[in-house]
């Protein structure tokens, strides 16, 4: 059995469905988890995440870590129950009424007290090792930041198979782009730096989308972008980012957007060129 599959019994569930005794026993542990003097920051952005955040918050409260943490949470103007998840379970976290993940996580950066600051999706999984194998690399010299992959669970829609395939075309082309152009490799998700750092660069909220990559790049100057490609740092999320359409459908839709303007990955780049379609009108 998968070390995610208890978790997928909550996943996609209403609030109101969640058993008791699983609310009880993360509230406990991760109240037990929790340092007056963290090291380590552990921040959930979330945003209408109710049917999807209990999974993530079961899933941190077995994180197995020799470094003093905290967990906050963030809640990104929602408009269903994902308040009442966080309270339920014991998290402190913060309302951001400005609604954007650039928002939200600038949020979580203010409040959060760790010198190392880990992003972490509501929607998503994370394995009891995941926080020590990151911060194995993030601790090396002159890295500012890391960055990992992540994984789909299998489902009557998607098989372990097909997954397969597609997350190893998907990894080999990251891997490829890394050498020149790190930053573009860098999803929320998976994504941990120096809050030292960041403190001093901010991340941006005049954009839709790629505040983490533009984030990452800003930190270059302070060290490289490592990649962590260990197992046990790879989390499992779900299928927000894929859309309703076919893996393949998905993978031809990607490269079609990789392959428009491919010799960029060759090229490396000190400063993000967002596109018009992309900028928050403020």
């Amino acid at each position: 059995m998968a070390w995610y599959s208890k978790y997928l019994s909550i996943y996609e569930k209403p609030f109101s469905e969640v058993p008791q005794d699983i609310i009880d026993q993360t509230r406990e542990r991760l109240a037990a988890m929790q340092s007056d003097a963290p090291l380590v920051s552990v921040v959930v952005i979330a945003y209408n995440e109710a049917m999807r955040l209990s999974s993530c918050l079961w899933s941190l409260s077995e994180l197995r870590s020799s470094y003093p943490l905290e967990i906050i949470g963030v809640n990104n103007n929602s408009t269903d129950e994902t308040e009442k998840v966080y309270q339920a379970f014991g998290v402190r976290y913060y309302n951001e009424q400005c609604k954007s993940p650039g928002f939200a996580r600038q949020c979580g950066l203010d409040n959060s007290r760790g010198k190392y600051h880990f992003f972490i999706d509501a929607d998503t999984f994370y394995p009891p090792l995941y926080i020590d194998t990151m911060m194995r690399k993030l601790q090396q010299p002159n890295v500012s930041c890391v960055g990992s992959f992540w994984s789909y669970y299998p489902d009557n829609n998607h098989s372990a198979l097909a997954l397969w395939l597609f997350e190893l075309i998907r990894d080999t082309f990251l891997f490829i782009q890394h050498f020149k152009r790190p930053e573009l490799c860098i999803r929320g998700m998976v994504f941990a730096f120096n809050a030292d750092y960041a403190r001093k660069e901010k991340i941006r909220t005049d954009i839709r989308r790629g505040e983490d990559g533009s984030l990452a790049l800003s930190l270059k100057k302070y060290g490289r972008i490592a990649f962590v490609r260990n197992r046990k740092a790879r989390p499992v999320t779900g299928y927000g980012t894929l859309g309703n359409g076919s893996l393949l459908g998905s993978l031809a839709f990607r490269a079609k957007v990789q392959l428009k303007g491919i010799s960029r990955i060759f090229f490396t780049k000190d400063k993000y060129e967002d596109s018009e379609d992309n900028l928050i009108k403020q």
